[in-house]
Parts: C-alpha cells; sequence; structure tokens
C-alpha cells in the first residue's frame, strides 16, 4: 500500500517547546509557568497566523498533564498522557473551532461539559480556536465560567484579531502576544526540512520563499511543498521565481544603474518588459520602494544587518550602495511612495508609473548621452552687440532674482533631457514673491542738504517701484509719511504691529536706496505704533446688556414692552 502525502506544515509540526521556531520569551514563559506550578485559569493567544498559536497551545496541554516531566520542563512523551495525546486519543484535551460554534448553544454545551472531571491526569483543557468568530451572546454567556472555572479546567484561546475580543474576556485571560518570524529564522528550519527531506535547495532560494511567507512559519512549508512539486528535489533561484512570480532582482539593480545616469530610455524599455512577464504596476513599485530602502540600510555596517537577503544578494547591494547617496535614495524613497498612493486611484497605472521613473532619473540632475538622443549641433554664435557703459551704480539688494536667460535653440529644438529639464524647471520671478527694491537706482543723487520734503520724494518714488509686485506695502509706504530728525533719523508712525513688520521686511532695501538717492549715508528707520486699546471681556449676560444698551437706548423700551427678564 503506497504511503499517503502528509504535507510539511503537519508532519513537521513541532511537539515541544524547544521544537517551536521564533517565539522564544512566549516558550520560556509557559515552561516555566509549568516548572512553578503556578498555571492560570484561562489563556489568551494572539498573533498573526502561522507563527505557532494553536501548536503552543496543544504543547502546553500536554506538557502541564504529562506525569514525567524532564529537567528542561518538557513532555516526556513516554508517559500514558502522552501517548494518549500523540495518538490522538486524550479526552482531557478538547480542542474547539469558535467560527462553527459560536452561538450560546454550543457555549452552553461546553459550560455543561467543564463541569465533568477528567478521568486520567489532572486538567481538562479546552482550546478554543479563533475565539473572535464567538457572537457577543456567545461571549457573555462565556464569561461566568471563563472568570471562575472549575479547579481541574483551563482554557486558552487562541485568535487572530485581538482588537474583535470584549475587554470583559482580555481582562480573565492571561494575553501571550506571538509575532511574526524573522526570515532567518524561516531559512534555517526550512533548510533542515530539505536535508531531512533530501532536498537540495540554494540559499537565494529558501530566501525567496521566506520573504513570500511574510512571517509565517505554515505559509512557508506550504510554499516548499509547492516548489518542491514543481522543482524536484533540486530547487534553484531561478526555479523558484519563476514559480512563484517574483521579479529577479537584476531588473531592480539594472533600474538603479539607469537611474544614476539619466537613462530614461532604457529605463522604459525594462519596465516594459516588466509588463510583458506579467507583473502587476502596484507589485512592482513596492518591490522598487523596497529595493531603495534595502540600499538605503546597505550604506552603514550598523544597518546592513536589517537586510533580509542571501548572502550573494547582499554584496550587491553593498557594491550598489557606495554608488548611490543618501539624498538620491531618500528623493527616491519620497518619489516611489507617493506614486503609490497615486496608483490606487489612477486609471492609467503605467503612466502613473512612467512618471515616476522619469523623476527618478533626474534626480541626479545628469544626463547620460544614451537617453539623451544623438546631439545635435550647435546653432553659430552671433557677435554680440556691445551695450552702451552706464556708471557704476549701488545696487540696493545684491539678492535680487533676475530671469534665467534663455539658451540658443537649433532647428530641431531641444532634445532628450534637456528639453524635459528646461519644462519641469520652467518657473517665471513672476510667480514667486519679488524683492522689494528696484534692480538699479537710476534717480539723480541729490547734492542739497537733506530735507522732509526731499525724503518724502524719494520715499513716493521707491513705492512706485513696487506697487504691481507688493500693492499692500505700497499702499503703507504712500500713506504713512515719514518725517525727518536731524540728519539722518527717520521716524514714521504706523498704524498697527502688522505694517510695522512690513516696513521692517524692507528696512534694509529701503535704507539703501534713500542713502544712495539722498547722498546720506548710514540713515536710520525708526517706527512708531501707539498702543492698541485693550477692551474689557464681557462676561455676564448683565455685562453685554449693559454693553448693547449704552450703543442703543431703545432696547431697554424695548426689553419692556415685550416684559422680558435676563436670565
Amino acid at each position: 500500500m503506497e504511503k499517503q502525502f502528509i504535507v510539511s506544515a503537519r508532519k513537521y509540526r513541532p511537539d515541544s517547546f524547544d521544537m517551536v521556531v521564533g517565539q522564544p520569551s512566549v516558550t520560556r514563559t509557559l515552561k516555566n509557568a509549568v516548572t512553578s506550578g503556578k498555571l492560570a485559569h484561562a489563556y489568551l493567544f494572539t498573533g498573526p497566523r502561522g507563527v505557532g498559536k494553536t501548536t503552543c497551545a496543544r504543547i502546553f496541554a500536554k506538557t502541564i498533564n504529562c506525569t514525567n516531566l524532564t529537567a528542561e520542563s518538557e513532555a516526556c512523551n513516554q508517559c500514558e498522557a502522552c501517548r494518549n495525546f500523540n495518538e490522538n486519543r486524550s479526552f482531557n484535551i478538547h480542542e474547539l473551532d469558535a467560527a462553527s460554534n459560536n452561538h450560546v448553544e454550543d457555549i452552553k454545551n461546553l459550560i455543561d461539559q467543564v463541569r465533568i472531571p477528567p478521568q486520567t491526569g489532572r486538567y481538562s483543557v479546552y482550546i478554543i480556536d479563533e475565539v473572535h468568530m464567538l457572537s457577543l451572546a456567545a461571549f457573555n454567556a462565556f464569561l461566568k465560567t471563563l472568570e471562575e472555572p472549575p479547579a481541574h479546567a483551563i482554557f486558552i484561546l487562541a485568535t487572530t484579531e485581538k482588537h474583535k475580543i470584549l475587554p470583559t474576556i482580555l481582562s480573565r485571560c492571561q494575553v501571550y502576544d506571538f509575532h511574526r518570524i524573522q526570515v532567518k529564522d524561516i531559512i534555517s528550519q526550512l533548510q533542515l526540512i530539505a536535508d531531512k527531506e533530501g532536498v537540495h535547495a540554494e540559499e537565494a532560494a529558501l530566501n525567496i520563499i521566506a520573504q513570500k511567507a511574510d512571517g509565517a512559519m505554515r505559509d512557508a512549508l506550504s510554499i516548499f511543498d509547492m516548489v518542491v512539486s514543481f522543482c524536484g528535489k533540486e530547487i534553484s533561484y531561478q526555479q523558484v521565481i519563476e514559480h512563484l512570480n517574483v521579479l529577479d532582482y537584476d531588473y531592480y539593480f539594472k533600474l538603479t544603474d539607469l537611474f544614476l545616469g539619466g537613462n530614461y530610455r532604457q529605463a522604459f524599455l525594462i519596465y516594459d518588459e516588466i509588463l510583458e512577464l506579467g507583473f502587476d504596476a502596484g507589485n512592482f513599485i513596492a518591490g522598487l520602494a523596497s529595493h531603495f530602502r534595502n540600499l538605503l540600510i546597505s550604506r552603514d555596517e550598523e544597518t546592513i544587518e536589517l537586510l533580509e537577503t542571501g548572502s550573494e544578494i547582499a554584496s550587491l547591494y553593498r557594491q550598489t550602495a557606495d554608488s548611490c547617496s543618501v539624498g538620491f535614495l531618500y528623493e527616491g524613497l519620497r518619489i516611489l511612495s507617493a506614486c503609490e498612493v497615486n496608483l490606487r486611484q489612477s486609471k492609467d497605472p503605467r503612466l502613473h508609473v512612467e512618471l515616476a521613473l522619469l523623476s527618478l532619473c533626474r534626480i541626479t540632475g545628469t544626463t547620460n548621452p544614451v537617453s539623451a538622443g544623438p546631439k545635435t549641433p550647435e546653432p553659430p554664435k552671433t557677435p554680440e552687440t556691445p551695450e552702451p557703459k552706464q556708471s557704476p551704480t549701488k545696487l540696493d539688494n545684491p539678492r535680487i532674482n533676475r530671469p534665467a536667460s534663455t539658451p540658443p535653440v537649433s532647428n530641431n529644438g531641444t532634445t532628450g533631457f534637456t528639453r524635459i529639464n528646461e519644462f519641469l524647471n520652467r518657473k517665471t520671478t513672476a510667480s514667486e514673491p519679488s524683492v522689494s527694491s528696484p534692480e538699479k537706482s537710476n534717480d539723480p543723487v541729490s547734492s542739497a542738504p537733506l530735507t522732509t520734503e526731499t525724503l518724502q520724494e524719494y520715499w513716493l518714488r521707491f513705492a512706485n517701484r513696487i506697487k504691481e509686485d507688493q500693492p499692500r506695502l505700497y499702499h503703507t509706504l504712500t500713506t504713512q509719511l515719514p518725517i525727518l530728525e536731524g540728519e539722518k533719523l527717520v521716524k514714521i508712525n504706523l498704524n498697527n504691529p502688522l505694517q510695522e513688520k512690513a516696513i521692517r521686511s524692507i528696512q534694509a532695501e529701503l535704507r539703501a536706496y534713500l542713502g544712495e538717492c539722498c547722498g546720506v549715508k548710514g540713515i536710520e528707520i525708526e517706527t512708531f505704533v501707539p498702543d492698541q486699546p485693550v477692551g474689557k471681556k464681557l462676561y455676564t449676560s448683565e455685562e453685554k446688556y449693559t454693553h448693547l444698551q449704552k450703543k442703543n437706548p431703545e432696547l431697554d423700551l424695548f426689553r419692556q414692552s415685550l416684559d422680558l427678564e435676563l436670565e
């Protein structure tokens, strides 16, 4: 008779605490509880799928009923209770699926069963899996028994959704949080099982399986069985990525080189090839973002331990990370994160991905000759017409924004990346706040002594120069004229602190302009704002009514005519 096949998740299911993978804190705590004899009446095991919650519950139930514990507080697997459990004929351990027994009647039957003491062994253990599936009425019916069960009864609840359980249930249990299993632990367990099954597997192949499992050992074993059925006794990296539909790392490294060189054309072609292989745009962007994250952590010896790849792939990440700056990687992650968000609402995902690839190629600001297309000849330079020389004048503000000069365009126009950069970087100075002062002061310099009239004349000239760019500041300058005290002190009375703040923002440029036009160095501007009256706040109804009555005396007659009272 042919031997029946048993899946690896069941065949290699741990039967002792030491065999549990990736949950050392939970297993240590449970073993210490068994050793000390301090057993609670209710436990709650919570965590993601496939991390060992039900397995630990079964091991714990077998261990507390074992009559001959080992020195490590493990079940002996030799006594009658252990043999009955291993042969699935134990009457002391009861497993209940809450998903199919979620009604009040099911809980009532369980409560009636709990009252019966075990015929052999010390404890009756009730394992309730997926306990969050119980109805609200079933939870409430279970509360009293869960809080004060018989001395021989122990409840072990397991769930993947802790937030769906009533707080009154949580407060009656000892809660154990199971976490996702690390990739390295899954790889070690898969390698152990592969050796037992006589399967030769590459480290990179097992790494892909572990990453695909997303921290769940049961998922990893299921994928392992599927890959063995596909590959046979020899499991290679290429076969695994082909069967599991995982994009090869080589594509990400090629794209990184293209981004650094600004070769957006080849990046588009590679992305088209990826789409031809059947990969989704969202998965591609997520994988590329993960690739940039791996490059970022590979730049430092302290963070490279966070890299969850094989040794060969890790060495490639180290080499590539040396040629990538932190700024490049940070900007790349920002672009990819934004693209991933926009893809969910986009009707044209390909366009969004290609825009992201284009932005990634522009980060370094370099233009690859391949990406820019054939180089166009430069047009012949025309001799520049000499401009008439002007007398040197003082610049009011050396930080003035000047419009960028337009480069000469060939007959064919700009090509490749030059045209794209010009389009994306085209920002006129009109869209930005302009500098308050003019570029040059062409006003005649006065040689006469400075007077208030002369000062106000140049003051208004300065205001006219900023009239179009800053109309509010122009209004302030024209309505609040200054006066001159002494030879260099300019005083101006303002209405409020906002006007004072606006004047101070251009004070340096204004002083330079007036000093140049008036021929006086070291002009000082002093602003004065009168104290703002602070009105008394009205709190009570009487105060508010009195205030309104002062404004309108007829209000009191209106109140009396309607016989109204203040509350």
